[in-house]
């Protein structure tokens, strides 16, 4: 059955002058059409030689619609004939987003630094080869990611913040792929909290971001000509208000993006992001609370309340820390790609082209720990698929 649908579209496609474009048979393209038809996409596939016109204004248009019609129930077809992979392709959904049009997201993946020292676990690789993070950075790009949120904790942690500057190093080199940082803020200063975070942030700035940072800071990623620091906070008692006058008077003062929401310092931050949860049900057994209820509270909750900050978006693929040291055996199923289209269609319902958010977050590119990467394996069939492939890759 499988054969006959695929000889069915090499029929269709070959002819070279059809609306999808002129490169003949091309499987990810009908996926992508596909994903366009669920709001993934809105109108890509409409896109030729670099355009998109208004209609189809050829004059085998008839017979154009008539071919489409068949690929589409043929495709209909092969979807039920065959397994999960045919049924969800998460990897082309992620690669169709990036090709959505003019005005949608720019797609980011926060990064852990930390693998390559004893504290984590064996991944194949360490974040401190340079010839890795290059290659990290060509394997994003093929899914139409453009920039790593590095998670970094300033000076006190050595090895993740090597790791952060060589990453940035290696993104300078491409001026169409940008890193920025994503400060896991310091609690191990009782009582000082709020001036531990200045100086971690008074030590970015200077080393990475500000005018006497080097080369290199070309590559750190910027909004509106402002850099872009995300925040992920702990629960201290950092007052935030007072940390924001200090970045004001920096001379190349950066946006800061808190993650979810802040009632107590609203003034402090310039957007929101969403992180991976399962939502107000909390983890289950079976991980089957994927954040759906917390995804739309929280979108919907930007749009009604927050219409002057900017919202940044995110997309997971699922959820398992039992390999991390922290465990504590949650879980949200990766459904062999499905939770990762769901949580992609949540965010297309509340933004688009008409009401464009800056950045869309992968969450995450290579936390194998957590069991959020996708860096080698989006849908997860079959297990933690990725950190097998990427150990077997090293022996």
């Amino acid at each position: 059955m499988k054969g006959i649908l695929i000889s069915i579209f090499k029929a269709i496609f070959s002819r070279r002058n059809s609306f999808l474009g002129q490169d003949g048979f091309d499987l990810s393209r009908l996926d992508r059409y596909r994903l366009g038809r669920v709001g993934l996409a809105p109108d890509s596939v409409y896109r030729t030689q670099g355009s998109r016109p208004n209609g189809l204004r050829r004059t085998g248009d008839f017979r154009a619609i008539a071919l489409l019609m068949l690929a589409m129930l043929s495709l209909a077809l092969l979807g039920s004939a065959t397994g999960c992979a045919a049924k969800i392709n998460p990897r082309e959904s992620l690669a169709a987003q990036g090709r959505a049009p003019e005005g949608s997201p720019r797609l980011l993946a926060v990064y852990q630094p930390w693998f390559g020292q004893k504290d984590h676990i064996n991944v194949g690789y360490s974040c401190h080869d340079p010839n890795v993070l290059r290659q990290q950075i060509v394997k994003a790009k093929e899914l139409n990611i453009s920039g790593f949120v590095v998670n970094w904790y300033g000076p006190r942690k050595e090895f993740e913040d090597q790791a952060y500057g060589l990453m940035q190093q290696a993104a300078s080199a491409d001026p169409s792929f940008k890193v920025a940082a994503q400060y896991d803020e310091a609690v191990d200063h009782p009582g000082y909290d709020t001036d531990a975070v200045i100086v971690d942030l008074q030590y970015l700035y200077d080393r990475y971001i500000g005018p006497e940072a080097g080369p290199s800071r070309s590559a750190y990623l910027r909004y509106n000509g402002h850099p872009v620091i995300f925040i992920f906070p702990k629960e201290s008692n950092t007052d935030w208000n007072r940390i924001r006058q200090v970045t004001r008077s920096w001379p190349d003062p950066p946006l800061l993006i808190y993650k979810d929401l802040s009632d107590k310092y609203p003034n402090a931050f310039d957007g929101y992001y969403a992180w991976v949860q399962p939502g107000k049900d909390g983890w289950a057994r079976d991980g089957s609370n994927y954040g759906e209820d917390y995804l739309n509270y929280f979108y919907r909750n930007m749009q009604e309340h927050h219409p002057d900050k900017l919202a940044v978006g995110a997309v997971w693929p699922g959820f398992d820390d039992t390999k991390a040291s922290w465990s504590r055996n949650r879980h949200i199923a990766y459904r062999c790609g499905k939770t990762f289209e769901d949580v992609l269609r949540v965010f297309r319902k509340y933004y688009g082209s008409q009401n464009a958010a800056p950045y869309l977050l992968v969450e995450t590119w290579n936390d194998y720990e957590e069991g959020t990467d996708v860096e080698r394996s989006i849908g997860h069939c079959g297990g933690n698929s990725g950190l097998s492939s990427a150990v077997a890759g090293q022996q």
